[in-house]
C-alpha cells in the first residue's frame, strides 16, 4: 500500500497563489501516475489534474485549466500542484492520489492522503 502526504494548504487571497505538494512512499511506485483532488462539504471528491511517472503527459480539469500546474518532484516521488489565480470557488480539501493504471486514478478509485485545505478568500 502506498502512503501518500499533502502538505501547502492554507489560505489565500482572490487571485493569489498556493503551492501543494505530495510524497509518496510505502510499496514500489515506480510507474506510478499520481494526481489532485478536491472535496467540499456535501459534494463528491472532484477530479483537479493528474500526471504520470515521467511527468510527460497531464491532465487537468477544465475548471483550473491554465491557472492549475501539476508537476514531478525530483525524485519522482514527490508531485506538486502549482496553483495560480485562486478562486473562492477553489476552495476546498485536497487530497493526493496515486495508483499504478491511469484510468483507474483518474475516476478516483487510486490510493488517498490525508488532504490539505485551501482557503480563497474574496
Amino acid at each position: 500500500q502506498v502512503q501518500l502526504v499533502e502538505s501547502g494548504g492554507g489560505l489565500a487571497q482572490a487571485g493569489g497563489s498556493l503551492r501543494l505538494s505530495c510524497t509518496a512512499s510505502g510499496r514500489p511506485f515506480s510507474t506510478f501516475p499520481m494526481g489532485w483532488f478536491r472535496q467540499t462539504p456535501g459534494k463528491e471528491r472532484e477530479f483537479v489534474a493528474q500526471i504520470t511517472w515521467s511527468g510527460g503527459t497531464t491532465k487537468y480539469a477544465d475548471s483550473v485549466k491554465g491557472r492549475f500546474t501539476i508537476s514531478r518532484g525530483n525524485p519522482k516521488n514527490t508531485i506538486y500542484l502549482q496553483m495560480n489565480s485562486l478562486q473562492p470557488e477553489d476552495t476546498a480539501v485536497y487530497y493526493c492520489s496515486a495508483d499504478p493504471q491511469w484510468d483507474r486514478l483518474y475516476r478516483a478509485l487510486g490510493s488517498w492522503g490525508q488532504g490539505t485545505q485551501v482557503t480563497v478568500s474574496s
